[in-house]
Order: structure tokens, then C-alpha cells, then sequence
């Protein structure tokens, strides 16, 4: 399925009522963008998008806790996942970027494409946004651009297109603690799931 079906596909589903039976979430595969031991005893996957300003907001307002009480510890992985929101252009364009650049730079690029997505949507998403995500991507910029284009790039955006949609993902940012979808991303919210998972463990 092209792409740009797919996206207009999630944003129908905004509107449409919740599927009765959805798949679970795909395990993490290698390759994926992930913070954090590859041993932790926790998963949290998110599916966010570049251009979705909830999505800006949990990476400035949350993330540097999140990363603090669990990721540094070594108690929580988080997994990164695409579903591209409107516009759609810039959207992928920054998704397929941040899954191009070094495995170890790819979070350092996603935080940053955050950080600056304020400043990117009042410019109408200029091209600056995008090289200043290159310049820190950890590989020559040629590579990445050379990978940016490439089909495999896009067809391994829209396995996690569809597989948001096979999971019932309607929005962004979403969250998934151990396959089981998180209805309050907040720091409390996740709290209350991934502590009870820990200390049973």
C-alpha cells in the first residue's frame, strides 16, 4: 500500500469507532531505534510523529524524567516508532531521516527534531530543521541522504504504519508498556504501569 494511503487510512481511523479485536504490537526487532539496555526488564514503545506537537511536548516535558527514574537505571527500553501525522511531507521526510543516521545518533537526532519542531512549524517546516538533524546524524551526510531514498527506507516505514493501524493506533503519541496500550502518558500515568511491572520482578 502507497504511503500516503496509509497515512489517510490512520487519520480515518481518528474518527472511525475502535476495531473489536486489534494485533498486538510487533516485538522489538534489531534495527529498531531504542534507549536504553537491551536486557531491561521493561519495554515502553511509542508511536509519535515529527510533526505532532503532543508528541514535541512529552519528549520536552517527560522524556528527560522518563529517561532519569528508569532508562538510566537500566529498569526501562524505550522502543521509537513512526506514524506519520499531517503534514505529511515533513513528517516522513524526519522519520525516514532519523532512521538513517548512526544507531547510537538517533536519539540525540529525535530530540532535537522535537525540540526544534516549534520553531520548524512557524517557518513551515524549512529545510534547515532537517539539516540540522544531518549535521548531527553521526554519518556523512551523502550516506544518509543515499539512505533517506532509498525503497527499503520507506517500505520499513510503512511495516510500522501498518502495524500501528493492525494495533488499533489512531493518534500520537501512544504509548505500550510490555504490549499493553498506556491510556495516561504522563510521567504518573506510565508510573503506575511500569512500577507494578517491576516489582514483580
Amino acid at each position: 500500500m502507497r504511503l500516503a494511503a496509509l497515512i489517510g487510512a490512520v487519520l480515518l481511523a481518528v474518527a472511525a469507532p475502535a476495531a473489536a479485536q486489534v494485533a498486538a504490537v510487533p516485538p522489538v526487532a534489531a534495527g529498531e531505534r531504542v534507549l536504553g539496555r537491551a536486557d531491561a526488564p521493561v519495554t515502553v514503545i511509542e508511536y509519535a510523529s515529527f510533526t505532532c506537537p503532543h508528541c514535541a511536548q512529552w519528549s520536552h516535558d517527560v522524556l528527560p524524567a522518563f529517561k532519569a527514574r528508569w532508562i538510566d537505571t537500566g529498569k526501562v527500553r524505550l522502543v521509537y516508532r513512526d506514524l506519520p501525522t499531517p503534514p505529511a511531507d515533513p513528517a516522513v521526510l524526519a522519520a525516514k531521516l532519523s532512521r538513517c543516521v548512526a544507531p547510537d545518533r538517533a536519539f540525540p537526532v529525535i530530540e532535537q527534531l522535537f525540540a526544534q519542531q516549534g520553531a520548524a512549524r512557524l517557518m513551515r517546516w524549512p529545510q534547515g530543521w532537517f539539516v540540522n538533524a544531518v549535521e548531527i546524524g553521526g554519518r556523512p551526510p551523502q550516506q544518509i541522504i543515499d539512505c533517506v531514498e532509498d525503497p527499503a527506507t520507506e517500505a520499513a516505514l510503512n511495516a510500522d504504519i501498518e502495524a500501528a493501524q493492525a494495533a488499533g493506533v489512531a493518534g500520537t503519541p501512544t504509548f505500550f508498556v510490555d504490549g499493553a496500550r498506556v491510556a495516561d502518558p504522563t510521567l504518573a500515568g506510565l508510573a503506575a504501569v511500569i512500577d507494578p511491572l517491576l516489582a514483580g520482578r
